[in-house]
């Protein structure tokens, strides 16, 4: 027999007392032998090994991530084209990064596609990478170990039979350790056993003569032998029919018995159920769950066919040692031998008594224990997905423990316990998936939530809980007594008094011994523990067994030099392969079900990882079951593995078995990383179409285990599957990849290799019909919810009072309340029981409300009794006990009434939508046009609905329509004229914005605009009063116009004021009239003549004027009026004043008696205020020079200095004459005296030696000659022995000037130098005087300076030169130029500092005369002193040649260094060599001498002095004169350019105009006489018309061509009466203007060629308007 296996064969290791498995045999293949450092832990045989050591305290290493597949978004997937068996892929969905922001919204959008699938894919958005947040060194799991070939249903039934079988001929002496062969090959005894029960039974076989076509279906169809008819009968007779006719007769009574324990039937049909004659429970370890445990016969079976198929002789080497304890001689029977048969058979007896395992068939105590690693099927957990799971039943449930909250502990597990031995520290109650933590304890370890099965049920009484051992007392009687004759099922363990079996045993057999239920068979199945690992070690693991299995089974590649690499689809055939196998059993491992809340979430987590963005992310699978629009946020307490997640890992082979999920709710699969997963999905509406085809495949497991898709541990092939109609769609989930189910999708799977993922259920609204199906089937099946369906919807109503949610809890409610209400109903009509009413806050224990009959959680009602702990349902009233029913009381959570009132708000709050929609459409029917103030209404109360309403959006979008209509219709319909332009913002920001606007404004403007809107109006069909104004706006507007036209007809019958009123009529309404416009032209133009009558007596600037004209034009008067040809006059008579004035600013020599008198006539003139200001501006600047140029003069001749003024105030008076372009009276004697100034500056510049120097340049020399002398002549400054420079500084600058004695940073500074300033700079010492020198102040360059070298300063060696930048004048000369101040005429800016220099060099001259004029002389012991006082003189900018003479010569005369004495020194030039011009240059490179030589583009132009005319002729400018006197203008000559006193005045030319003015006044200046004008004192085009009072002047509007003549504009100023002629010549003109003569008002004629401008604008205006006057006739008129 070919085998192989992932892990050990058994965890016997582990656990001394348990069996060890048939199929650990020799010929089993080992993935990694006893590695320990990273593979499959090591068992150690001492208690508190690493096996048992609890999960706080281990510690491995850690797993290395990057050996492990994660997420690469670089790598796009694409579906596969072909898969086994042909299946179609699953959708993937890619969403978008906004799409992905919201879980909920998300699935919601693409679940009507998901459910045509069962299953899709989702792949997050490429930067959507969480981080793991599992510490891999702590985390330990416990594996699920799966024989493949024993989840394929059809597999298991067949091995399942045959253990039967087996089993029965074992207990009747006969060991089928082989099976019968057909044509030299086994036959399949199960399969002729099914073929047989086809076609009717033995009997129609027989008589139909069938068995050759049975022989054909087993595959016997090549070459048959003769008698393969009879060898099948044969065969069957002996084998099959004496155990399948015992089975008919023993099935009721076992099946009985197990409806008993079970409490009922366990048929999917409740029915009644004797609940308190129950049996005594059987032990959570009972053997009786697990027929496959590792002696199993129907392993033996299956390992006894591959032996005769393969090596039938061959025995178990494994178990050679193991010694029988009897020796059982089996009868042989056609070729069969016993399967206990010792040494020779293949197998070995399990009950050997010295072959380290306890003989299991002892009494009194010594029997063996059931398997801790055998997990039953009903315990089974749940799939891939972890999602469904069903609470503890309430046996299951630990009174001890503790309530656990949702919270976090160490990944690595719990610290709650540990156990000594290997079983499992949990049993979860038997459940298949997860409970509420609150109601167990934590789990120690993982993996403790795979637990022993147990049966589903309750016990046969619910107050009996007596776990008792198997064995210890008789399972038919209940009695423990008369062990002796205790016999012991030698496949449970379970007890019978040897009288007490029907028929009754004499004695105890002395051969294995079955009890009827192990014969007949339960068909419990489930997987049994694996070992705990870490990470790292079961990815060793699993990777080792992935590499070792494949090995040999793939092709080699010549080019790889190695079999060729696996790809998924061989994993995926050769999973398949091993699933549908019976002959070979592969064995694997896998970690499902691990609890989050004790291992850690592979997601960052708020507790442990609270700053982890990821840790919130809504599509975190800690985050997700409690989102906002997930119903589980409902459920009062976490329920582990669907609203905690659970954490699988996965290895190569490694599956979950079909299923869907509890209480039919969402899956999401995230894999955090690792190897591929395939997942295979069924649609929800295929979900009756697979549960069918299931039970027609293996319908011997539905038979023993009704519920055997709760159980996930049954496979059947998608071939299979879709052979019989059921749709299959695979998909293959990768690192980083989501995996969604849908309600009542199953869903099955199996991984590729090493991988990890998570798990958690979901709830959205649309899940609620589905989850009270899946209530409705638990109780069908009697298996408990997970949770309580009524509860969650109670809790929603109480906690949730949105309408969204009452949309779907609504009819919820109301299935729950007429359920409810009718349970409630029959229960008082069959059995009236008192009601006790639950108080609001008392809240019962889960058991406490959990029926124990069909096990449905009876939230709102409860059947209780007094001597009872039991609780039923309504339903099972009658299952509650034996008592008097007047014992019984019905316990409600909520009385009628209360019920009712609770769905009934609920409801309420449903229907708002609906009663709303209700609400709009009867006030849409009750009225053609309904009121907007209605609609408006009805629009604000939906929108405060927070419900999506399909009629709100149209609502809203007519009110919406209809509001527009009103606030187009409000500017015509109000009574006050609104300001056109509403947003002055907007008119502002753009023309183009603007443009627009006032686009639209024209548009709302027109009068068509009116009759549209009330046309709108209609078509909307809806009323509001602003439809009614509008009309009767409509009205008005109709009635002005009619009174417009009659005014514009007889004209002179209105006064401006009745003009005015009716245009401000016209423009209330806002629209645009023809006839407003023509009546409002009329009155500007009377208010202009007004106006410009008004003004003619103020004084006017030309820009006035012009506006004053242009306005008139613009409205349209004639250039006839009166006040047109006035101001066109002034206008005229202005602009010629501004060219002249103009004309005289313009030139260089302004004449300013010319501008003087232009001044003057501007007072009566309109000129510009800007030319009048320059020429006023000129003027004052002219007078300004000329009296600051007098009084300086003046002051200038002031006997006292002090009273002169200073020479800086006269510069800037003289400078800024060179604006005026002109010299005032007096400048030249002014520059004169300036002249005669500078000549003494200039001597001073001479005596520095800074002759060709600008003049300012003395004052700033005279300052650093003051500077230099402070520290030179400083008599604080007293000889001293020599010292050594301290410190270096920066050089002496104008800015480190402090004189001798000051102190830096507090303290004393040594001085050197001729400069006597402190150290700075290089310094260089003398070798005679030992005195320190700035190399500065004697110009040596560093680089030119040795260190051996030796320097004799200047003071020492009068040979050595001192370098000097200007000349030093001798102090007497100072003294002279200083006395020449008081001739000057200004006070110089150098007085000052003059006098300071003198006074300074004077006192130090008087301190040295003790040396100079001692009469004594001096000696050498004073020739330092000499020496100090000699360096100050040297270092000043003053030259005292008497002290410097003397002191050289001294020197000389006491320690000599030259040969020759000093000469004596008379003046102190400067030592610069002076720089070469440009022109030198030249000629120094041409090698020219004489300037004239340089070529001509060389040489020097002579500057040639320009002056004016008037100095060039000797003669200065006439003075200023004062400013004329107001009362006449000053005559003005011709232009000539000169002028004098005894000259008349200039007289302006104004050409053409003079015949206006009159002759010069006696003043000179020419008059501008103003021209008379005939006009009224009243109003200039109002005049009196007898009998009608004032009419319109004709003139105003009449052109001048008008009746052939021209008006009369130079009479009398007098106010004229207009006779009789002139008023016929009014109306005559009214009548050109309005067409009066027409008998048709608004006349549609051309005017002719001589209408003049009114009547063209009236005409044009009465034709535009004639058409929306017939038209708003028509619309006004019309039939309503």
């Amino acid at each position: 027999m070919t085998t192989a296996a992932a892990t050990p064969s058994s965890s016997s290791a582990a656990t001394p007392d348990a069996r060890p498995s048939p199929r650990a045999s020799s010929s089993r293949m080992r993935s990694n032998g006893a590695q320990t450092g990273g593979g499959t832990p090591a068992p150690l045989a001492v208690p508190g090994g690493y096996q048992t050591a609890p999960l706080s305290s281990r510690k491995a290493q850690s797993l290395d991530m990057s050996t492990v597949e994660r997420r690469n978004p670089s790598v796009k997937e694409n579906p596969k084209r072909m898969r086994p068996h042909d299946l179609t892929e699953a959708p993937t969905f890619t969403p978008t990064p906004e799409e992905f922001k919201d879980p909920m919204e998300y699935i919601r959008s693409i679940a009507e596609e998901g459910m045509k699938y069962g299953i899709i894919k989702i792949i997050p958005p490429e930067d959507w990478q969480p981080d793991f947040g599992i510490d891999t060194e702590r985390f330990h799991f416990r594996t699920r170990r799966q024989e493949l070939n024993s989840v394929e249903g059809g597999t298991r039934a067949n091995l399942n039979y045959l253990d039967q079988l087996s089993k029965y001929h074992k207990q009747h002496g006969t060991s089928l350790n082989r099976f019968p062969s057909v044509d030299k090959r086994p036959l399949d005894l199960y399969r002729l056993k099914k073929a047989v029960e086809i076609r009717g039974g033995f009997g129609p076989v027989c008589k139909g003569k069938k068995w050759a076509e049975i022989g054909r279906d087993l595959g016997y169809s090549g070459k048959i032998m003769s008698s393969l008819s009879t060898s099948l009968k044969n065969s069957y007779q002996r084998y099959l029919q004496p155990y399948e006719e015992w089975v008919k007769s023993a099935k009721p009574g076992v099946q009985q018995q197990i409806e008993a324990e079970y409490g009922g039937p366990i048929t999917p049909s409740p029915g009644a159920s004797p609940i308190k004659r129950t049996p005594i429970e059987k032990p959570l370890n009972s053997p009786i769950g697990s027929s496959f445990g590792p002696d199993s016969p129907a392993i033996r079976a299956s390992s006894a066919l591959a032996a005769s198929v393969e090596t039938p002789d061959k025995t178990d080497t494994d178990m050679m040692d193991a010694t029988p304890v009897k020796s059982n001689t089996p009868s042989t029977l056609g070729g069969f031998n016993a399967v206990n048969s010792g040494g020779s058979s293949g197998f070995t007896p399990v009950n050997s008594g010295h072959s380290g395992f306890t003989p299991v068939n002892s009494t009194n105590g010594t029997r063996r224990e059931a398997e801790p690693g055998i997990t039953p099927g009903s315990s089974s957990k749940r799939s891939e997905n972890g999602v469904g799971s069903r609470r503890g039943s309430p046996e299951g449930k630990s009174a001890a423990g503790s309530p656990l909250k949702r919270q976090h502990s160490q990944e690595n597990g719990s610290d709650a316990g540990s156990l000594a031995d290997g079983k499992a520290e949990d049993s979860e109650g038997g459940e298949r998936r997860s409970k509420r933590l609150k109601k167990e304890p934590a789990p120690m370890v993982a993996g403790s939530h795979m637990t022993l099965h147990k049966p589903s049920s309750v016990p046969r009484t619910l107050s009996e809980r007596i776990h008792n051992k198997p064995g210890e007392k008789c399972e038919k009687c209940g009695r423990g007594d008369d062990m002796t004759n205790l016999l012991l099922c030698d496949g449970c363990d379970y007890g019978y008094h040897i009288y007490c079996l029907d028929p009754q045993l004499k004695t105890v057999p002395d051969r294995d011994w079955y009890c009827d239920r192990c014969l007949v068979g339960t068909g419990e199945y489930g997987f049994a523990d694996g070992e705990i690992y870490s990470l790292r070690q079961f990815q060793e693991k699993a990777n080792n067994f992935r590499d070792l299995y494949f090995q040999k089974r793939l092709p080699y590649d010549p080019i790889l030099n190695k079999p060729r690499p696996v790809t998924e689809d061989d994993v995926e055939r050769e999973f398949w392969r091993l699933v549908e196998s019976v002959h070979e059993t592969v064995e694997v491992e896998y970690g499902a079900d691990i609890h989050s809340t004790t291992h850690g979430s592979g997601f960052p987590t708020v507790e442990r990882h609270p700053t982890n963005s990821y840790s919130t992310d809504p599509w975190n699978l800690n985050i997700l079951p409690l989102h906002p629009e997930s119903l589980f946020r409902h459920i009062k307490s976490d329920v582990s593995g669907m609203t905690v997640p659970w954490l699988y890992v996965g290895m190569c082979f490694s599956t979950f078995c079909w299923h869907n999920e509890d209480h039919f709710t969402y899956s999401a699969n995230y894999q955090h990383f690792g190897a591929t997963k395939t997942w295979y999905g069924i649609p929800g509406e295929d979900a009756d179409k697979f549960e069918s085809a299931m039970r027609e495949a293996v319908p011997e497991l539905f038979e023993q285990q009704p519920d055997l898709l709760f159980q996930l541990v049954t496979l059947l092939t998608p071939a299979h599957l879709q052979k019989v109609g059921v749709r299959v769609y695979a998909l293959d989930q990768r690192a980083g990849q989501f995996v969604i189910t849908f309600p009542k999708a199953y869903h099955a799977g199996f991984n590729h290799g090493f991988n990890f993922n998570e798990a958690v259920n979901f709830a959205p609204s649309d899940w609620e019909p589905h989850g009270q199906e899946g209530v409705e089937r638990y109780q069908q099946f009697r298996r408990a919810p997970v949770f309580s369906h009524d509860e969650l919807l109670l809790t929603a109503a109480a906690r949730d009072t949105t309408i969204k949610t009452a949309q779907w809890l609504a009819p919820a409610l109301e299935r729950v309340k007429n359920r409810e209400l009718e349970l409630r109903r029959i229960l008082q009509e069959q059995l009236p029981l008192p009601k006790v009413l639950l108080g609001d806050n008392e809240e019962l224990a889960e058991e406490e409300y959990q029926c124990g009959v069909c096990k449905v959680y009876c939230y709102l009602s409860q059947v209780i009794c007094s001597c009872t702990t039991n609780v039923v349902c309504p339903a099972h009233f009658r299952d509650i006990c034996d008592c008097d029913k007047s014992k019984v009381t019905l316990r409600l959570r909520m009385s009628d009434e209360a019920l009712e009132e609770l769905v009934q708000k609920v409801q309420n709050k449903a229907s708002m939508p609906r009663d709303w929609a209700a609400k709009l459409e009867k006030t849409m029917l009750d009225t053609p046009r309904p009121q907007l103030k209605a609609l408006k209404s009805l629009l604000t109360e939906g929108e405060k609905i927070l419900y999506f309403i399909p009629e709100l959006a149209p609502l809203k979008t007519f009110v919406e329509r209809a509001q527009e209509w009103v606030d187009e219709a409000t500017p015509f319909v109000s009574r006050k004229q609104q300001n056109r332009r509403k947003n002055e913002k907007a008119w502002r920001k753009g023309s183009a914005k603007a443009a627009e606007m006032e686009e639209k404004e024209r548009e709302h403007r027109k009068l068509e605009s009116i009759l549209t809107l009330l046309q709108t109006a209609e078509d909307l069909g809806f009323d509001c009063p602003e439809i009614e104004q509008l009309a009767e706006r409509a009205n008005s507007i109709r009635e002005f116009q009619l009174r417009a036209r009659h005014a514009l007809a007889t004209p002179g019958a209105l006064s401006t004021t009745n003009y005015e009123e009716l245009v401000e009529l016209g423009k209330s309404f806002n629209v645009d009239l023809a006839e407003t416009d023509l009546l409002e032209k009329i009155v500007k133009q009377l208010k202009w003549v007004d106006s410009a009558r008004e003004q003619r007596g103020k004084t006017l600037t030309l820009q006035e004027v012009e506006e004053l004209i242009k306005n008139g034009v613009e409205l349209g008067i004639p250039d006839t009026n009166d006040q047109i040809l006035y101001y066109k006059s002034q206008k005229e008579n202005g602009e010629m004043w501004e060219a002249k004035a103009k004309e005289l600013m313009s030139v260089e020599a302004i004449h300013f008696q010319q501008l003087e008198a232009l001044s003057g006539q501007a007072s009566s003139l309109p000129v510009s205020r800007e030319t009048l200001a320059q020429v006023d501006q000129i003027l004052n600047k002219q007078r300004e020079a000329h009296r600051q140029i007098v009084a300086l003069y003046e002051a200038s001749k002031s006997p006292y200095l002090q009273n002169r003024p200073k020479y800086k105030d006269v510069r800037e008076v003289l400078d800024g004459l060179l604006e005026l372009h002109s010299k005032p009276s007096g400048t030249i004697d002014l520059e004169k005296e300036q002249k005669r100034h500078e000549d003494w500056m200039r001597r001073g510049k001479k005596l520095f030696g800074k002759a060709n120097a600008p003049l300012h340049i003395l004052q700033q020399h005279m300052s650093y000659v003051e500077s230099r002398n402070q520290h030179c002549f400083a008599l604080e400054d007293r000889p001293r022995t020599p010292v050594e420079p301290s410190s270096r500084e920066p050089s002496p600058d104008a800015k480190n000037n402090a004189s001798f004695g000051d102190s830096s940073r507090g303290r004393h500074r040594e001085v050197f130098c001729i400069c006597r300033q402190p150290e700075a700079g290089m310094m260089i010492e003398c070798e005679v005087c030992h005195e320190w020198y700035h190399g500065k102040c004697l110009k040596i360059a560093r680089g030119k300076v040795k260190e051996d070298d030796k320097y004799t300063c200047p003071i020492c060696d009068y040979r050595v030169k001192i370098p000097r930048d200007a000349a030093r004048p001798k102090l007497e000369d100072l003294i002279e130029w200083e006395s020449e101040i008081s001739g000057l005429p200004f006070i110089p800016d150098e007085m000052d500092i003059l006098h300071r220099i003198i006074e300074a060099a004077s006192k130090f001259r008087q301190f040295v005369s003790s040396y100079t004029n001692s009469p004594l002389g001096l000696t050498s012991a004073e020739v330092p002193t000499m020496r100090f006082y000699l360096r100050k003189i040297e270092g000043a900018e003053i030259l005292l040649a008497h002290e410097t003479n003397f002191f050289r010569a001294e020197l000389h005369k006491w320690m000599p260094i030259a040969p020759e004495p000093p000469p004596a020194i008379v003046v102190s030039a400067s030592t610069r060599k002076p720089r070469p011009t440009k022109q030198q240059k030249l000629m120094a490179q041409m090698g020219i001498k004489n300037p004239e030589d340089l070529p001509p583009q060389f040489r020097t132009k002579a500057h040639v002095f320009r002056k004016k005319s008037a100095e060039a002729n000797g003669k200065p400018p006439p003075p200023i004169q004062p400013a004329p006197a107001k009362e006449g203008t000053p005559g003005v000559q011709s232009e000539s350019g000169q002028s004098s006193s005894s000259q008349p005045p200039p007289i302006f030319d104004y050409g053409n105009h003079n015949q206006r003015f009159g002759p010069p006044t006696a003043h000179g200046s020419p008059t501008f006489p103003q021209p008379s004008f005939s006009g009224s004192p009243g109003s200039p085009v109002l005049v009196n018309n007898p009998g009608r009072g004032q009419t319109l002047d004709p003139a105003l509007f009449n052109p001048p061509s008008f009746h052939g003549h021209r008006p009369n504009t130079t009479s009398s100023s007098s106010s004229p009466q207009y006779s009789a002629a002139n008023s016929r010549e009014v109306n005559n003109m009214f009548e050109q203007l309005t067409n009066h003569d027409s008998t048709d008002l608004y006349t549609k004629d051309t005017p002719g060629p001589t209408t003049s401008g009114y009547e063209s604008l009236a005409a044009q205006a009465l034709e535009t308007s004639s058409d929306s006057l017939d038209s708003m006739d028509q619309f006004l008129h019309r039939d309503l």
